[in-house]
């Protein structure tokens, strides 16, 4: 499959080689891929975080319904990117082709069980908590009060480099994110960047098939630590999603407690 190097911006692909530009690593060669790819700017990634602010006031109203069909569509094009995607992968991890045909079923039943649970209405059932009234309380009478949760906001995920479907572009984290209703924008992880451009054109196809709107998804590539540090500091981001070292997560945290409002950051 011919890939651009590109990072992809709320509906848009971009990038070039004035921002400088990086390769993957082929482990069985002990070689770089020809392929390069572009780092994105500081401005293309607030760029990225606007416009996912912005679809975050449409998505989050979006039908339970129209949701699952979404991530159920993305499953489906995850499965046609075929042979390409699972060649492409295994010419950046090394993994052999049972691993990664394993892995990816894995992924599209991770986006199926998000969309299932929205079909069988189980996330009001889940997320909703009624407490009755108790009129005879003393010394006040208690009126009667339902909890709902809603959708936090923008979501960013950073992939993992040993898992490079299931925890990373269109995996668990990005899956729970969108099914919440909450937009996304993916720090490709560098060490498979081809397989996320793939990934990324899934999604892509998705949103156009399913209308979504634009900024539901982006996905960074960059070697610029700089990038990740803007992403989890930027004010509209509300959650993180991250698989990766404990040294990576340390900064990262402390770039998050940094913040005027304290995030949460879910890390394995």
């Amino acid at each position: 499959m011919t890939l651009t190097g590109q990072s992809f911006i709320a509906g848009q692909w971009c990038g070039n080689a004035g921002n400088g530009q990086f390769f993957a690593f082929c482990p069985q060669t002990n070689e770089r891929h020809h392929q390069p790819f572009f780092n994105a700017d500081h401005a293309q990634l607030n760029d990225a975080i606007s416009k996912a602010q912005t679809a975050f006031k449409t998505y989050r109203r979006i039908a339970y319904a129209q949701r699952a069909a979404f991530l159920r569509k993305i499953g489906e094009e995850v499965l046609a990117l075929g042979d390409g995607l699972i060649e492409t992968t295994m010419l950046e991890t090394g993994l052999p082709r049972a691993r990664l045909e394993g892995e990816r079923m894995r992924t599209v039943n991770q986006l199926n069980a998000f969309a299932a649970a929205l079909e069988q209405d189980l996330a009001p059932l889940a997320l909703t908590r009624q407490d009755p009234a108790d009129p005879d309380r003393a010394p006040l009478p208690k009126p009667a009060t339902e909890l709902r949760y809603l959708p936090v906001g923008v979501v960013a995920v950073f992939g993992a480099s040993n898992f490079p479907y299931a925890f990373s572009t269109l995996g668990g984290d990005t899956a729970a994110a969108l099914a919440a209703g909450c937009p996304v924008i993916v720090k490709s992880h560098t060490a498979h960047p081809g397989t996320s451009e793939l990934m990324t054109r899934a999604i892509e196809r998705a949103i156009h098939e399913c209308q979504m709107p634009d900024g539901v998804f982006s996905m960074i590539q960059g070697a610029d630590y700089a990038l990740s540090h803007q992403l989890v500091g930027a004010a509209a981001v509300k959650a993180v999603g991250f698989t990766g070292s404990l040294n990576v997560a340390k900064a990262l945290l402390e770039t998050i407690h940094q913040r005027e409002e304290v995030i949460p950051c879910m890390a394995n």
